[in-house]
């Protein structure tokens, strides 16, 4: 009997106990239930918070690379700019270089080389500066002239500079004559800056639009055969003494850069 008594405490005890156990387990799945149900959104809503931000991070460091790439691309495609315009300015120099020395070696005078440093403008360009003068040898009078032909004339000597009339300054002349015709007349600067060539009319023997008038050589001056500037058009005043032509100058003096000025005996025959 006390044997019995004993197993059957022993059961009954094993019984609570295990009943403790599984209520116990079961309490706490449920409150772990109710956490995980509480946590849940607030860690979802954590995590896509923190994707947000590392995107826009990542987006914000792309955006900053990609601008400084710009400004890189910018700066270096201005510098090739640079760079290309100064390699063509120094190709086009080299180019007249070539042709002013080519004349130079050419002409059957004594030359000098100057390069204008100075533009007198009064609507148009009146008078060059350039960068010969007394210590040079450079006289007054001195022929001024480019490859493509005649500009002017010194009409200033200075230390270390000369001024130089050019053939559109009204207050210049030069004797000249049409090459096809042989007509021979004088070039006048015009007020408004072009050039006007005033000749004799001949019967039969007229000027045409498109000639090409050069020096004559009188007055000793400039050598004869000096490019000065083609007939644009014709000025036929009828019965007047003179006919006179408007020219277009050989050479344009707003972008000539270099010239050669005569030192030599200007009698010599260029043509």
């Amino acid at each position: 009997m006390r044997l019995r008594g004993v197993l059957v405490l022993g059961t009954v005890v094993a019984t609570c106990l295990l009943l403790l156990t599984i209520q116990t387990r079961g309490r706490i799945t449920a409150a772990a239930d109710t956490l995980a149900l509480v946590t849940t959104p607030v860690q979802s809503a954590f995590s896509r918070v923190n994707r947000v931000t590392v995107n826009l991070w990542s987006t914000y460091l792309d955006w900053k690379n990609v601008r400084a790439e710009n400004r890189r691309l910018r700066e270096e495609t201005q510098r090739l700019r640079v760079e290309a315009l100064q390699v063509s300015e120094t190709a086009a120099e080299n180019q007249r270089l070539r042709r002013l020395l080519a004349l130079q070696e050419r002409l059957p005078l004594t030359t000098l080389s100057a390069e204008i440093i100075a533009r007198e403008w009064g609507g148009w360009v009146r008078s060059l500066t350039v960068n010969r003068g007394r210590g040079d040898s450079v006289a007054r009078l001195s022929a001024v002239i480019a490859p493509e032909g005649l500009i002017g004339r010194v009409i200033e000597v200075r230390s270390g500079a000369s001024v130089v009339q050019v053939l559109t300054d009204p207050a210049s002349t030069a004797g000249a004559h049409a090459v096809r015709t042989r007509t021979v007349g004088i070039v006048e600067g015009d007020p408004r800056g072009t050039m006007r060539l005033k000749y004799m009319a001949r019967e039969g023997n007229g000027i045409e639009v498109g000639d090409l008038i050069v020096t004559s050589g009188g007055g000793g001056v400039f050598p004869r055969g000096i490019p000065i500037g083609t007939v644009r058009a014709i000025d036929n005043r009828g019965s007047a003494l003179f006919h006179y032509a408007v020219l277009t100058p050989a050479v344009d003096v707003t972008r000539v850069d270099e010239v050669l000025l005569l030192t030599g005996d200007t009698r010599k025959d260029l043509a």
